[in-house]
């Protein structure tokens, strides 16, 4: 018989594609809607309770999440549940809003991050 995590993770991966470009694991399923600052995050019903798809799979395997952090999408994509530091990672909420401000501008993230020239015009 699988265990609670396993089948979380089953429930998880039954909704994801995985983006070859990206390595993002992009949930498929039901999101948290157009508006409000919590727009676009993945939903999921988990144990009559409706919950944070990333942050469900975050838990699932890696842990309890401390009162002071929170999760980041350091690959800038709302829709990615990959639970590995460069999609989603914990970190303090000072430094969740310098990223997003630094995404805003474009600096950093395969989603948000410069253009990416044509090798023939730079040689």
């Amino acid at each position: 018989m699988s265990s609670r995590r396993d089948r979380i993770r089953a429930k998880i991966m039954s909704r994801v594609r995985i983006d070859p470009v990206t390595g993002c694991w992009e949930w498929t399923g039901p999101d948290s809607g157009k508006n409000g600052r919590g727009k676009g995050y993945p939903r999921m019903s988990l144990d009559g309770q409706t919950v944070a798809v990333h942050i469900a799979m975050w838990t699932n395997e890696h842990g309890y999440i401390p009162g002071k952090k929170e999760l980041d999408h350091a690959c800038r994509n709302r829709l990615c549940v990959r639970p590995e530091k460069d999609h989603v990672e914990m970190v303090t909420r000072k430094e969740n809003a310098k990223r997003r401000e630094q995404a805003k501008r474009g600096m950093i993230g395969h989603n948000g991050g410069p253009r990416l020239e044509c090798e023939e015009v730079l040689q």
